[in-house]
């Protein structure tokens, strides 16, 4: 036997780290930085290599096992049987040589097939005892995943009794997928880029995350679904795959309805091509179709290999991309401020569009990807999905190319820009930046702020495009210019008049009215209330420091930092000295009574003997103290219950006071 020479040897272990590395991000971290198929394309690779030189073997390679690690944060759960991948083909001439296998297996057994479609989700395992569901796990490494069971029982779709009484049926293993629909998805995105939160990047990498979250509060509020798509019954005669599902259907779990039964492959290939034009119709992505021997004595004749199971295989639709030029990156900024990096593309046809601007989110993603101007770089389109870059080709690269760096200017306005600690996006934070203007306006007088009836949409395009108006405070100065606004299209004497007496009253709305009103990120209605009872007067918010911001219950370091920010601009600054001498209301009649836990944060872990998390948090917020969810420097105590982990740990190895329920109840005694 050939020993590999010394070439080889090193191609082996890079594909091993590289594919380690993939692993991690995809499984653990939840942050893909490769296609799918770029992926399958190593993996098959090391495979290659590995079977022509037997003597590179090695128990620990990618080639041995199914996917990551499990996360450290969850209970581990062991799967039985395993949660085995498939493998994959993206050509009939690779899907006619499974058939070709299968037959050759079964001998003179006729197969059939059931088709299914191939979700781009996060892989599932639920448990059910005595007909109630009492455990649920993620796939991670194909034997033992990680308990998630909490967050699972937040996703409506996830039943948790069966509808059944049959015995047989009562203690079961389903083996389910997890994924949001692509609108939900998009519409999530979006509220969270209004919260200047870190948008995902689709909707599987969402769906991931989300599950790995230790708050199902939060897991609650996110569009999760579920399909179904196995059964596990040891009590029943389970007879074919095809009949399972029809059963998980009857015992109330979600079964999607795209699955069809065929005789012969070529039927299964009519199917493949359907979808695959007709994907992008579906609510939700697919990245292929799955096809599975429908007979479970003839799976059970097939077997597995040690990494997929012979008896199915998933049928890939080829990613829609294609290679263009990145001419430039140029910056666009958002309505409230939020700096966009855009890619501007040498035009290119891809998912059915021409394609010449694409999102890069952030700097973060431009780093990630190590983008230079002049690359020669990767677009994918699928259906309504913005078009993104996801890569570059490696040695198209212009000689001298350098990576690209944040401007410390607003392109709009010329103002500085800047980062907070802990985002991803960096924002202007002038009220006067022309991208901005209108929707400032149209913040500062909607129902919850200054309530400026009549300050429409409409009204304010004109305004500020007749340049009457330049930023919120020149409002009240608007009765100057009565007569030019009588003479405005479809406004007059009456219109002109409801207008300026609307403005005239606003002055009149409380100060924390007004606070909200300003625009400040992350200052809703309940944080400004909160700041105009603690603080009596703009002046003093104005001076105020971060710890002095923090120091106020429901104000956390962003928030902190957002104000501060806010005031040293000086066009801010500016426009509250306007807003003061057209006498709004810019001080507090009443700052609230500090309490016993005033300036004092806690975290909570574990369960406690007689309080539950909620009633916890209430008395802490109730009496001046607040809850975060992470252990830091920044916190003052961590409140500790029975069955504490992580938190406790990371608290001891940071010196921070830990307490028992009983020491609570004696501070605020």
């Amino acid at each position: 036997m050939a020993r590999p020479p010394h070439s080889v040897v090193q191609r082996v272990a890079r594909l091993r780290k590289e594919l380690n590395e993939h692993d991690y991000r995809y499984y653990v971290l939840a942050e893909p930085v490769i296609a799918d198929e770029e992926y399958d394309n190593l993996m098959q690779e090391l495979l290659n290599l590995e079977k022509q030189y037997p003597d590179l073997h090695s128990p620990d390679s990618p080639t041995q096992r199914v996917g990551g690690q499990p996360t450290k944060e969850f209970a581990t759960v062991r799967h039985d049987p395993p949660m085995l991948s498939l493998a994959n083909s993206y050509s009939e001439e690779e899907i006619r040589e499974f058939d070709r296998r299968v037959r050759n297996l079964l001998e003179d057994q006729k197969p059939e097939y059931v088709a299914e479609l191939k979700f781009d989700g996060v892989a599932l395992a639920l448990r059910y005892r005595d007909g109630v569901f009492v455990q649920g796990a993620t796939r991670g490494d194909g034997s033992q995943g990680d308990d998630i069971t909490h967050n699972l029982k937040t996703i409506r779709s996830i039943p948790l009794r069966l509808r059944t009484s049959n015995p047989a049926f009562m203690n079961i293993e389903v083996r389910a997928e997890a994924f949001m629909h692509k609108k939900e998805f998009e519409e999530m995105n979006k509220q969270r880029t209004a919260a200047s939160e870190k948008t995902f990047i689709n909707p599987r990498n969402a769906t991931a995350g989300t599950l790995k979250l230790q708050d199902p509060r939060i897991v609650a509020a996110r569009p999760i679904r579920v399909y179904s798509y196995a059964l596990f019954a040891p009590g029943a005669k389970l007879r074919s795959h095809f009949e399972n599902l029809q059963t998980l259907s009857r015992l109330g779990l979600p079964v999607n309805e795209h699955v069809r039964k065929y005789s012969t492959i070529d039927e299964v290939i009519s199917f493949w091509k359907m979808w695959g034009e007709k994907r992008d119709s579906l609510p939700y992505d697919i990245d292929g179709v799955v096809v599975k021997v429908n007979s479970l004595s003839h799976q059970n004749v097939l077997g597995s290999i040690s990494k997929s199971p012979r008896w199915a295989i998933a049928f890939k639709f080829s990613s829609r991309k294609a290679e263009t030029v990145l001419k430039n990156i140029i910056l666009q900024v958002g309505r409230v401020g939020t700096i966009t990096p855009v890619a501007d593309l040498e035009p290119v046809f891809v998912g059915g569009t021409t394609v010449s601007r694409a999102s890069l989110y952030n700097i973060d993603y431009i780093n990630e990807l190590d983008l230079r101007i002049g690359d020669t770089v990767i677009v994918e389109k699928g259906g309504d999905v913005i078009p993104k870059v996801t890569g570059f080709v490696e040695g198209n690269r212009p000689q001298g190319a350098r990576r690209y760096e944040m401007p410390s200017a607003c392109p709009q306005c010329d103002s500085p820009i800047y980062r907070p600690e802990d985002e991803v996006n960096y924002y202007c934070e002038n009220s006067e930046c022309p991208a901005q203007v209108r929707a400032r306006i149209e913040h500062f007088a909607q129902r919850s702020a200054m309530d400026i009836e009549g300050l429409g949409e409409a009204v304010v395009d004109q305004l500020v495009g007749l340049e009457l108006v330049k930023n919120y405070s020149d409002l009240y100065s608007l009765h100057k210019r009565r007569n030019t606004l009588v003479e405005l299209d479809r406004w007059g004497e009456k219109s002109t008049q409801n207008l300026l007496d609307a403005i005239e009253v606003s002055k009149k709305q409380p100060f924390y009215r007004v606070l909200h009103a300003l625009g400040i990120r992350h200052v809703g209605a309940s944080v400004a209330q909160l700041l105009a009872g603690t603080f009596s007067s703009i002046k003093e918010i104005q001076v105020a420091t971060q710890d002095d911001l923090e120091s106020v219950p429901g104000v956390g370091p962003r928030i902190a930092e957002s104000i501060v920010h806010f005031f040293g601009e000086k066009h801010n600054r500016e426009i509250i000295k306007k807003l003061e001498a057209a006498g709004l209301t810019l001080t507090s009649a009443s700052p609230k009574r500090k309490g016993v836990l005033e300036g004092k944060t806690f975290v909570l872990t574990g369960t406690l003997p007689t309080y539950s998390r909620e009633e916890a948090r209430s008395l802490i917020e109730g009496n001046g103290g607040k809850v975060v969810a992470t252990v830091s420097k920044n916190v003052h105590y961590v409140l500790v219950g029975g069955g504490a982990g992580s938190k406790l740990a990371k608290a001891r190895s940071l010196s921070i006071p830990t307490i028992t329920e009983e020491d609570f109840r004696k501070m605020i005694r």
